[in-house]
């Protein structure tokens, strides 16, 4: 009886020990988020390690400070704040320039960087001055939902804009140098690490003055709202690297320490700033969303006549080409099938600019999505044409016809009647698949939506509600439309008479 009471107490000792050392804050990791494909020299990623870049250098230092581990968690920067709302992070980081909108969601350390604005462009191009972005006709690539693209969205033709995704810093600087845009927008900590210390793109400079798009140009840690024993902690650890010099020297390393640097120990004593920030109407949500809204709809209409005329050709020169055409046609339809959509858009907008042919971002995503479907659509005619009874071609062929005529007059229309259901099925899919022209700079609503929720995440639940009634508005009568096609095909093989 005693070695089970005590086999008992034991269980239950080792129990308790294992929650007190999960509950214990000394040796709990500290779960930091960032978007690592943003590259150098926020962050640079090593294998089986925590990040560095001046970023990951300074949390390792915050790290030590509050005597906890540190975990690297991977995020879509546009993402990040939703995962510090969730809880998947105690805290965010990279490149986060401080908002009062942001402010009223969530909560901000004091700041670790001053940035400002540089206008990155060829050495032989014309542009000199900010006011030269304001001339149209212009490409001026932008990272999305940053400081430098609200800054153009204010002060420039929206015609001039192309806005990419955080993963386009090197991508946007890449296409510059090409003379494939005219010029770039970016924070001033890539200039000397770009284009100075690494030179590696030694054709571009800098011109006009360092630009501050705000008066409080800061980047902050931002955590959860109510999470201020966290931030207090944070708030001592930066102004003691700011006292003793360590933060100094882990910019100095990058070549980012500068005088404005200076001045970060006398800002934190005034933190946050009192600017009140302006929370925009559901009105104007509503307006923004719509607007966005259009641009799917047209992308939808536009790519799927392409995708079906397309895909219909496809499908006659299988079944009734030369030999020697099916080969490629059937390698074009399993290659396309085969990789995704959004490496398909990628390569037409970044990878066909190499070989001197430049598309629009809405263009690349009409083609892109278009040529995508039409496989999809082949195998779906492929299927209605071997559908039609044969003895309907040797019946024209009979008649006199020759087989083209008998292709468009017999048989193509019987095949494309018996496809309507699972075409228009797909319509839907790619209507929804627009979504992925986002990373090609194209304002569809996903994109506006993504946009709307980092620069105004205390309003996050409504936009999100919108942008799904929208999308709802918008694919529900596609729906129905497939579901009366379905029926009506139904009865009339129910009643060939």
């Amino acid at each position: 009886m005693k070695p089970l009471i005590l086999t008992r107490c034991w269980i239950v000792g080792v129990l308790l020990s294992a929650l007190a050392g999960c509950s214990s804050p000394a040796t709990e990791e500290l779960r930091w988020g960032a978007d690592a494909s943003g590259g150098e020299p926020y962050l640079v990623e090593r294998p089986g390690e925590e990040p560095d870049g001046f970023e990951g250098e300074l949390v390792a230092y915050l790290g030590e400070k509050l005597g906890r581990p540190t975990k690297f968690v991977q995020g879509d920067w546009d993402g990040l704040p939703q995962f510090l709302q969730r809880g998947d992070v105690e805290m965010i980081l990279n490149g986060y320039e401080w908002s009062s909108e942001r402010e009223k969601a969530m909560a901000s350390t004091i700041p670790y960087y001053v940035y400002h604005l540089r206008l990155i462009v060829h050495k032989d191009s014309p542009i000199r001055t900010w006011d030269d972005l304001k001339k149209p006709g212009l490409r001026i690539g932008v990272l999305r939902d940053t400081a430098a693209h609200r800054y153009l969205m204010e002060n420039v033709p929206e015609g001039n804009i192309e806005a990419l995704g955080a993963e386009g810093t090197t991508t946007v600087l890449t296409r510059v140098s090409n003379r494939q845009m005219d010029a770039t927008v970016q924070d001033d900590c890539l200039v000397p690490w770009y284009l100075e210390r690494k030179k590696l793109f030694p054709n571009l400079h800098a011109v006009g003055e360092p630009l501050a798009p705000s008066a409080n140009n800061y980047y902050v840690i931002f955590v959860r709202r109510g999470d201020e024993a966290l931030r207090e902690r944070l708030n001592t650890a930066i102004r003691e690297g700011l006292r003793d010099g360590t933060l100094r020297r882990i910019y100095e390393r990058y070549g980012l320490w500068n005088s404005a640097q200076e001045r970060l120990l006398e800002v934190s004593n005034h933190w946050p700033p009192a600017e009140a920030g302006i929370t925009p109407s559901l009105d104007w949500f509503v307006w923004q969303l719509a607007q966005a809204a259009l641009t799917t709809v047209l992308l939808s209409v536009t790519a799927m006549p392409l995708a079906m005329t397309v895909g219909l050709f496809i499908a006659l020169g299988r079944l009734y080409g030369p030999r020697w055409l099916g080969i490629p046609l059937a390698v074009y339809v399993e290659a396309t099938r085969g990789t995704p959509v959004l490496f398909q858009l990628m390569t037409l907008y970044f990878g066909l600019p190499l070989l001197g042919i430049n598309l629009s971002p809405f263009w690349a995503g009409v083609i892109g999505l278009g040529m995508n479907y039409a496989a999809y659509e082949a195998e779906n005619y492929r299927a209605g044409l071997l559908a039609v009874p044969i003895g309907q071609m040797e019946a024209a062929l009979a008649l006199g016809m020759s087989r083209t005529t008998a292709l468009r007059r017999i048989i193509a229309p019987q095949a494309i009647r018996l496809v309507i259901p699972p075409v228009t099925n797909d319509f839907i899919s790619l209507f929804k698949d627009t979504s992925v022209c986002s990373a090609i700079a194209v304002t569809e609503l996903l994109a506006r939506y993504r946009t709307l929720t980092v620069n105004f995440p205390q309003l996050a639940l409504w936009t999100l509600l919108i942008t799904a009634c929208l999308y709802l508005l918008m694919s529900y009568p596609l729906s129905l439309l497939a579901r009366y096609m379905e029926q009506h095909q139904e009865d009339e093989e129910d009643d060939p008479a």
